[in-house]
C-alpha cells in the first residue's frame, strides 16, 4: 500500500479500463516501489535469521547484494529490469514465506544470479564465482546456462562473457554478448546456452526456462503446470502472438499498445482443453500465464481478460478496494460457483474491458468479419452479467470508499456501451 491515490484522472481511467499513460505510470512505479520493499523486507529477514542460514549461502547472498548496489549506482536502469521483471516478484514471495533451513537457502541462492543478470546487462566487468542451484544458473528475463553441479564462474570483458564450471576452468564455456548497451541485450551461444525467445513487438519473452515462473503447485483449479521448453512449439505460439496483435491493432490500436508496453513474459502452460485458459499471479505483475490458444482470436480474449486482472491485483496493493476477510458470497454469470466479493470484483473489471473489446470489434469496420460476429455474440452475452455484478459491489459494505468509487467509474463506461436498467440502477 501507498500513501497517496492516483490523482482522479488516472484513477478514472484505470476505472474504465482504457489504456492511459497516467494510470499506466501510476501502476509501473507502485509495482516497482512494492518490489523494492520486499527486497528490502527480504535482506532484512537474512539479517534476522542469519544463524539459521549455511554460511556458503549467506556469503553469497551478501556478496550478490553488494554487487547489486554497486550496479545501481551507476546503472540503476539495468538493475530496475531485472527487479521489475515478473519472475523476480515470485521469488521474492516465495524466499519471503519459507520457512528458515533448506527451502529458505535455495530461495536466498536466486540473488546471486539476480544481480550477475543486472550486472552483465549494465556492461560491467566480472570475474565472480556463483551457485547454480540443480546445475542451472537462470539469469531472468535472458535465459539459462546448463552448468552441471557445482559452483560457476561468471567472466565478462569488452561486453563478452564467458560462463564455464568453475573446476573445469579449459572447457568450452557458454558466451554472452552485451548486443545493446543501451536496452541491456544479452544474447548467447555455446555449450548449454537456452536463450529466452522475444515475440515480435514490445518486450514480450516467451519464458519458458525461468524456474519460478509458475509455483510449484501450478496456478488455478484444477492446477495448471508450466510446460517445459521442449514441448512448446515456439513458432506457433509466436504465429499466434503476432495474430493476436495484429486483431487487437485492427480493432482498438490503444489496447494492442498497452498489450506490448505491459506484456513482458508470456509463459506456456501445458495444454488444457481446446481454447486457452489463462492466468495471472499478484507478485509477478507483466506476466499472462495461458494454455496454448486456439488462434488469434482466442489469445487476444486471453491477454485482454488477464492484463485486467493483473492490473486490477497491483491497484488494490497499492489502493486497497475492499476490507480483508471476505465475509459473503455472491452468484455471478460467468461462473458456477459463488464468489466473495474480491472474487466479484475481479470478474466484473476483467469482463469490463472485454465487453468494451467486443463491442469495438463488432463495429470496427476494419476488422475480420468473423471476429466481428463473434464478438457482437460475445457482447451480447457479457453485457447484463457485468452490470449484475456492478450492482452487487455497490450494494455491497465491504468495499473501501475509493473501491465504491472505482466501482461508479466501471458502471459509467458499462452504461455507455449500451443500454441496461440494471447496470443504471
Amino acid at each position: 500500500m501507498i500513501a497517496a491515490s492516483p490523482r482522479a484522472a488516472a484513477f478514472e481511467a484505470l476505472a474504465s479500463t482504457r489504456p492511459a499513460a497516467a494510470g499506466a505510470a501510476f501502476l509501473r512505479s507502485g509495482a516497482h516501489a512494492r518490489r523494492l520493499l520486499l527486497l528490502k523486507a527480504l535482506l532484512v529477514r537474512v539479517r534476522r535469521h542469519r544463524e539459521e542460514i549455511a554460511p556458503a549461502t549467506l556469503r553469497g547472498f551478501e556478496e550478490a547484494w553488494r554487487l547489486l548496489e554497486r550496479t545501481e549506482r551507476s546503472h540503476p536502469a539495468a538493475v530496475r529490469a531485472v527487479l521489475d521483471y515478473p519472475t523476480t516478484g515470485s521469488w521474492l514471495a516465495a524466499a519471503l514465506t519459507a520457512p528458515p533451513g533448506p527451502a529458505l537457502d535455495g530461495h536466498l541462492a536466486r540473488l546471486e544470479p539476480v544481480a550477475t543478470t543486472a550486472a552483465l546487462r549494465a556492461g560491467r566487468p566480472l570475474d565472480l564465482v556463483v551457485r547454480a542451484p540443480g546445475g542451472v544458473l537462470s539469469l531472468p528475463g535472458v535465459g539459462s546456462v546448463l552448468t552441471g553441479p557445482g559452483p560457476v564462474r561468471v567472466a565478462s570483458r569488452s561486453h563478452v562473457v564467458r560462463v564455464h564450471a568453475e573446476d573445469a576452468p579449459g572447457a568450452p564455456a557458454a558466451i554472452l554478448r552485451l548486443a545493446d548497451a543501451r536496452s541491456g541485450t544479452l544474447t548467447g551461444s555455446g555449450p548449454g546456452w537456452r536463450g529466452l525467445r522475444r515475440l515480435s513487438g514490445g518486450a514480450a519473452r516467451l519464458d519458458d526456462l525461468d524456474p519460478y515462473r509458475v509455483p510449484p503447485g501450478g496456478v488455478g483449479t484444477p492446477a495448471r503446470h508450466a510446460a517445459e521448453r521442449a514441448d512448446v512449439d515456439h513458432a506457433v505460439w509466436s504465429g499466434h502472438w503476432r495474430a493476436a496483435r495484429d486483431l487487437l491493432r485492427r480493432t482498438d490500436r490503444e489496447r494492442a499498445a498497452e498489450v506490448g508496453r505491459t506484456v513482458g513474459a508470456l509463459v506456456p502452460l501445458r495444454p488444457y482443453g481446446p481454447r486457452s485458459v489463462g492466468a495471472t499471479l499478484s507478485v509477478a505483475p507483466g506476466a499472462v500465464l495461458m494454455t496454448p490458444s486456439a488462434g488469434a482470436c482466442d489469445m487476444a480474449e486471453t491477454l485482454v481478460h488477464e492484463l485486467h486482472h493483473s492490473k486490477l491485483s497491483t491497484l488494490h496493493e497499492l489502493v486497497p478496494l475492499y476490507r480483508p476477510g471476505d465475509a459473503a458470497l455472491h452468484r455471478v454469470g460467468w461462473r458456477g460457483d459463488a464468489r466473495p466479493v474480491s472474487g466479484v470484483f475481479q470478474g466484473a473489471y476483467a469482463h469490463l474491458a472485454l465487453a468494451d473489446l467486443w463491442r469495438r470489434a463488432r463495429d470496427a469496420p476494419g476488422a475480420p468479419r468473423a471476429w466481428r460476429t463473434r464478438a457482437a455474440q460475445q457482447f451480447d452475452h457479457i453485457h447484463d452479467q457485468v452490470g449484475d455484478a456492478l450492482t452487487i459491489l455497490l450494494e455491497s459494505d465491504e468495499l473501501t470508499d475509493e473501491g465504491r468509487e472505482f466501482a461508479r467509474h466501471m458502471r459509467r463506461l458499462h452504461a455507455s456501451l449500451g443500454a441496461s436498467p440494471k447496470a443504471r440502477g
